[in-house]
Parts: structure tokens; sequence; C-alpha cells
């Protein structure tokens, strides 16, 4: 009879006492792992591939907007009989006018860029005023209650009013163009400020005052460690909407009070039955306004805080 050895799992020490093993294999780590245990290779995952539904998504739609306009501008420039110029023309215009835009040849004959730096001039130094007068404003307003049913009403009167009905006041008071147009701006882009800094004050939570208060804070520390954190993202909103506003009353501004800027360039070219330039002024208008615009969007969504969900 052939008799079977069996290795025993009880192993003895030095001392004499029985341990129990199990049979282990290392891996490569050197960590050890059942025998038993089967390895398995991992699979290479698999790169991801390039998104181009997601970038067809975001550049055909403005292709396919822009391509409208321009179907739509040529079809009017023939059916007009040449009195709009067609695409094709307005671009070898602006070509030829952007091929040298700092010209000067007098006061009243200078490049497209200069008029846009006059302009964008006046917008800083009128909305600059406003933001200094309207946020403050705005702060107290949305503090006190007293204040906010004191300037409601005033406020209500006073902002639908059309900008270029304050354009006579300006000439009046202050006998200058310049300071004229720079008073309109101010006084239509302060109002966004003020409405929107009093609204994100109000809405600061009761909570924090609740706690300001049994804190004992200073007015002062309450403004800049409570309220303008919170407010920060109305204020900013408030701004973008002065700034949108500031622009387009500067053109028709311009256009009344002459000298050098864009709207003076779009009235003076329309004297001059030069309708090729009006067209591009329109589009560099948008531009700029679309670059001013979307700089305070990323300015306040850097600012924006959104409140996590549990």
């Amino acid at each position: 009879m052939v008799s079977a050895v069996f290795h025993s799992p009880i192993a003895t020490a030095d001392d004499g006492t029985a341990i129990k093993t199990e049979a282990t294999s290392a891996d490569s780590t050197g960590a050890k792992a059942p025998k038993s245990a089967q390895t398995s290779v991992p699979t290479p995952a698999a790169a991801p591939g390039f998104d181009w539904s997601g970038l067809m998504l975001k550049v055909l739609p403005p292709c396919f907007g822009l391509a409208l306009l321009i179907g739509i501008w040529a079809m009017v420039s023939i059916g007009t009989a040449s009195s709009i110029p067609s695409p094709l023309e307005t671009w070898k215009q602006a070509v030829v006018i952007f091929s040298d835009p700092f010209y000067s040849k007098g006061p009243n004959d200078q490049g497209v860029g200069w008029n846009i730096l006059y302009s964008l001039q006046r917008v800083a130094l009128g909305f600059g005023l406003a933001a200094v007068v309207g946020i403050p404003v705005g702060f107290l307003i949305g503090r006190f209650e007293f204040l906010s049913r004191m300037f409601n009403p005033l406020i209500s009167l006073l902002r639908p009013v059309s900008p270029l009905a304050w354009l006579p006041i300006g000439l009046l008071v202050f006998k200058g163009a310049n300071p004229a147009a720079i008073w309109t701006i101010f006084i239509c882009s302060i109002w966004p400020m003020i409405i929107n800094t009093a609204v994100g004050v109000q809405r600061v939570p009761q909570d924090y005052m609740n706690v300001a208060r049994v804190l004992n804070l200073s007015e002062w520390k309450i403004v800049t460690k409570i309220l303008f954190p919170s407010v920060l993202p109305y204020m900013l909103t408030g701004v973008r909407l002065a700034v949108g506003t500031a622009w387009l009353v500067i053109v028709a501004a311009e256009m009344l009070t002459g000298g050098v800027g864009i709207g003076f360039w779009v009235w003076d070219e329309w004297n001059n039955l030069n309708v090729k330039n009006i067209i591009i002024a329109i589009f560099v208008i948008g531009i700029v306004g679309l670059l001013l615009e979307y700089a305070l969007i990323k300015l306040a969504t850097a600012f924006t805080f959104e409140e996590v969900k549990s």
C-alpha cells in the first residue's frame, strides 16, 4: 500500500511552540496575499475622446447667427438700390479705416481709435463718480429703514427719466459739452448701483446681524466684515448694469454735444452721407460694449459664492 504524505500546516518555532501558518505568495510590491487569490492585470483606461459635440454646440450657433445677420444685410443692400452698402463694401472700408485708426488732422478730423478712447474716458469719469456716490448711498439706504423710506420715492421718480433729458441741465449748469456729457453718464449710471447695493444689504441674513449685535461690533466692522462680503455680488451686478447704461448714454450725448467721440463720429459721418462708416461705427460700439460686459461678468462671477447644498 502506498501511503500519502501530507505537510501539516503546523510549524514549530525554535522554542518548540506550534505556530499555525498559511501558504502565501508575495506580489510585486512585497505585500503578501493568499496563494489561492488570482492576480489580475488591470486594463488600462481608455483615453477620453475630444468632445466634438460640445465644441459644435458652442461654435455653430454663433456662426449661424452671424451668417444670418450678414445674409439679411446683403439682401437689404440689394433691395434698397445701393442706399445701404453691402457687407463686402463695408468690410473693405473697415480695412481702410483700421489701417490707421489714430491719425489726427485737426480737432474735428481724428481716427476712430481716438474717438473710442475719448468716449471711454468720459464713460470712466462719469461711471467712477457714480460708483463713488452710489455705492455708499446704497449701503446707507439698505442699512437704515428711515433712509430707505426717504429715498425710495425719489429714486422711483428720477430713475425712469430719459438720459438725454438730463443733458440740457448739464449744459446749463456746467457751461460745457464735455462736463455735460460726463454729468449725463453720472446721473444715469448711479441708479443701478444704488438699487442693487441697497437690495444686497437688505438681503443679508438676520442671523449675521444678531451675531454682530451679541459681539458688540462697531458699525465700521459690521460694514467691512459682514455687509461688504455679502453685498459684493449684488454690488458688482449693479456695476455691470451701470457700465452698459453709461456706454449707451455716451453715444447719444456725443451726438448732441459734438467734439471728439464715437457718438460725434457717427453724427459727423451722417452729415457727410458716409453710410459705410456709420455701419462700421455701429459694429465698433457693439464690440466695445460686449467687451465691457464680458469683463464685468467675469469679475462678478469671480466674487459670486454659491451655497453648498448638503
